[in-house]
């Protein structure tokens, strides 16, 4: 269905001075339609004494078709926080999705969780280190891209943090938001998908430790607080993109709202051409918006998560329709989590945002 674009290097964003860091504590609860293109003829000429000889070359330009692209918040596969995977595998995380992921165009989810063998435990309330294996259910399930620009990724160490990404990618799907400096971290998924280039940009906003941010010379994950460095990254992704979305950590622990300093980011990063921004960390889900016609699902709250409460098990998955003249619609596909690591949709799912 896609291709990847190897060639991410073309993108160089400037490291950034790192942000303050904010004083967050983790909570326990914590049918294709298409527009055909004209050719384009290119005519070259060869003159001879007696004679005119013509070469046409013809370069049709690819047709874009409709896209759905679906993203989710929280998705953790730390089997010593979930144990139902020890007894159930990690395909029951996704089973309960109706092939949604598989269906659509391009999966996002947030990565919460170190996926790696390498590092040791930072001394964190909540540190999370998911099972490298679990990350091939989680691609044969239909994810594309993993985000790990959150305050969870780094929770065994540097090393591990850069071991996660390249484990993300050996098991088939990108990855976004952290890197070996500031310009990998900051450097997008590049994609091509029914006729159309797709950049996807993680950021991490909640920062345990300033120096989580990754910097010129240091690993670390992409600035998602300083408004400048996030719209330099993305008007880096734009240049070499059609579409741009992000996905984004941000927010406060059981907000229902986003707070006016990310409505400022979101504004910001659309401003600069960003088309659709998914947010999570607030362990809540909030409501999804629009922003000069650009989707922004606030926060997506807990996807693959414990089932703490039933305000904590409320979610959904948030799909963006991008239709073939480049606009956007949006819907929240009513999820919960019925038992502990384990969503379900809760409507019959038909596509392009229709159920029973």
């Amino acid at each position: 269905m896609y291709r990847k674009i190897v060639s991410v290097g073309l993108l160089a964003v400037a490291a950034a001075a790192c942000s303050p860091t904010r004083d967050i504590a983790d909570s326990a609860e914590v049918n294709q339609s298409s527009v055909t293109a004209a050719p384009t003829v290119a005519q070259t000429s060869t003159t001879t004494s007696s004679t005119t000889t013509t070469t046409t070359t013809t370069t049709t330009i690819p047709p874009k078709g409709r896209l759905v692209i679906s993203g989710v918040g929280d998705t953790n596969l730390d089997p010593n926080y979930i144990d139902a995977f020890r007894r159930e595998g990690y395909a029951h995380a996704f089973s309960g999705l109706q092939g949604v992921f598989l269906e659509d165009d391009l999966t996002i989810v947030n990565l919460e969780c170190a996926a790696s063998e390498l590092g040791s435990r930072l001394a964190k309330t909540f540190a999370f280190n998911c099972d490298v294996d679990a990350l091939l259910a989680m691609q044969a399930a239909g994810v594309e891209v993993a985000n790990l620009g959150n305050n969870h990724s780094g929770d065994w160490g540097e090393e591990a943090l850069l071991d996660t990404r390249i484990n993300v990618e050996t098991a088939g799907m990108a990855a976004v938001g952290t890197g070996e400096d500031a310009v990998e971290a900051h450097e997008p998924a590049l994609f091509e998908i029914n006729g159309w280039t797709i950049a996807v940009l993680g950021f991490g906003g909640v920062v345990p430790w300033a120096d989580w941010i990754a910097t010129a010379d240091d690993p670390g994950m992409a600035d998602g607080d300083t408004i400048e460095t996030m719209v330099a990254a993305v008007e880096a992704a734009d240049a070499v993109a059609d579409l741009v979305f992000v996905s984004i950590h941000w927010g406060v622990e059981l907000d229902t709202q986003p707070r006016q300093e990310d409505i400022a980011r979101a504004e910001a990063m659309i401003d600069a051409g960003a088309d659709g921004i998914f947010g999570h960390h607030p362990h809540r889900l909030q409501p999804l918006g629009f922003y000069e016609g650009k989707p922004i699902a606030w926060s997506l709250g807990n996807f693959v998560w414990p089932r703490f409460s039933v305000a904590g098990a409320t979610t959904a998955v948030a799909q963006f329709i991008v239709e073939p003249d480049g606009s956007i619609d949006a819907c929240l596909i009513p999820t919960v989590i019925e038992t502990s690591g384990h969503p379900v949709i809760q409507v019959q799912y038909q596509g392009l945002c229709n159920w029973d």
